[in-house]
């Protein structure tokens, strides 16, 4: 699109890649069956259904009948959690971590507000658990292990294999919200050990308003919607085809080039993590400096706002990861969670790269920074 600025907020969320509308539009016009019937019409529908929950689960190394479609990231948290507390009971202790996503900190705090026992895992400067202090913390009554794989805002990875073999030993579950992973790492649910992992479409350029969960065989999860018995009657309600179809294909896509797109988005993450550290001194990396998503670079400003950055960058579109609220700013919660004190934490400036990042952009987006930079410290130096 013509004079929109250089979009650099791809952990927000993603653009729908042709192929995937392309996928999509069958679904959206003659295709338009109910994945239940029998007649031709549903069985158009069910095919896509099928066909896509096979290139989710080759995605991240499952099985098929192991893929539950959702209507994203939240209600795959949600269902993870929820449906694994009613499910079981007897157990009422759940631990998590204090850098997780409201998607799954929420669910969390429900489930405390009902009388569960809920551990919040501190975090390193670098934004990572440690696997080792965690086996403190899972008791024999341990319910589930809750554990984002990567941090949506300064893209750390955690040790999810760690956690699981430590949640295990106890008889725990294990689950791990994928959304900012999967697509640009390899994510293999075996590798990693888990029992639940949440995928949301709109961060692997699918539609917005489709994800899946993965339960694995045998894992015990209760619906927490009730209907029809859609989905292995976990998730009742009639499929969302289209986006499902998108998600499947967008799935596909994200397989085949995995590799050299996350070595491609790390070579430009690199080069601009290059150009503002040579043109800001002081400037300073949120976040764990290689364990670390390749399209993720979270930096701290000196002596300014990021959101003052940001606003004297309008060719860039990107966040803060603070919260913006009446009366004033507060710093991100993550970066807080590191170590860094309020105030430099409000410096900070999350620039998430993407399949439609070039060179050329990366080099623009540097020296706008760099001058927005100049500019807001100098104004703020002669206020």
């Amino acid at each position: 699109m013509k004079n929109m600025p250089i979009y650099l907020d791809y952990n927000a969320t993603t653009p729908v890649l042709p192929e995937v509308v392309d996928a999509m539009l069958p679904f959206l016009r003659e295709h338009f069956g109910n994945p239940s019937s029998s007649h031709a019409y549903g069985k158009a529908a069910r095919e896509a259904v099928g066909k896509a929950r096979a290139e989710v689960a080759a995605l991240i190394g499952a099985s098929p009948d192991e893929i539950v479609f959702t209507s994203g990231g939240t209600e795959a948290n949600n269902l993870a959690i929820r449906g694994a507390a009613e499910a079981g009971p007897a157990r009422r202790h759940l631990v998590t971590s204090v850098v997780e996503h409201p998607a799954t900190e929420k669910p969390c705090a429900f489930f405390e507000s009902h009388g569960y026992e809920v551990t919040r895992l501190s975090v390193d400067p670098f934004g990572r658990v440690e696997a080792g202090a965690a086996a403190a913390f899972v008791r024999g009554d341990t319910l589930l292990v809750t554990v984002m794989h990567a941090n949506n805002e300064v893209g750390t990875v955690q040790p999810i294999r760690k956690l699981s073999d430590v949640a295990h030993a106890r008889g725990a579950l294990v689950h791990t919200d994928a959304a900012q992973s999967v697509g640009k790492v390899p994510v293999s649910v075996d590798e990693l050990g888990v029992d639940l992992l949440s995928i949301a479409g709109h961060k692997l350029y699918a539609p917005k308003g489709v994800g899946a969960l993965f339960v694995r065989r045998g894992t015990p999860v209760a619906p927490f919607a009730l209907g029809a018995g859609h989905e292995r009657g976990l998730r009742p309600g009639t499929e969302n085809v289209a986006s499902i179809a998108g998600l499947g294909m967008a799935c596909e896509i994200a397989r085949a080039a995995l590799d050299a797109e996350s070595g491609r988005v790390k070579g430009l993450r690199d080069r601009l993590w290059k150009l503002l550290k040579a043109g800001v001194p002081g400037l300073a990396l949120n976040g764990h400096p290689v364990e670390r998503l390749p399209n993720t670079l979270n930096v701290r400003f000196p002596g300014v706002r990021g959101g003052e950055v940001l606003a004297r960058a309008p060719e860039i579109a990107a966040s803060t990861g603070s919260a913006c609220h009446e009366g004033g700013e507060s710093a991100s919660a993550v970066l807080l969670a590191t170590g860094i004190d309020p105030r430099s934490a409000l410096g900070s400036v999350r620039l998430s790269l993407g399949r439609g990042t070039t060179p050329d952009q990366v080099e623009t987006a540097a020296a706008a920074l760099v001058s927005a930079w100049r500019e807001t410290a100098s104004a703020a130096a002669g206020s």
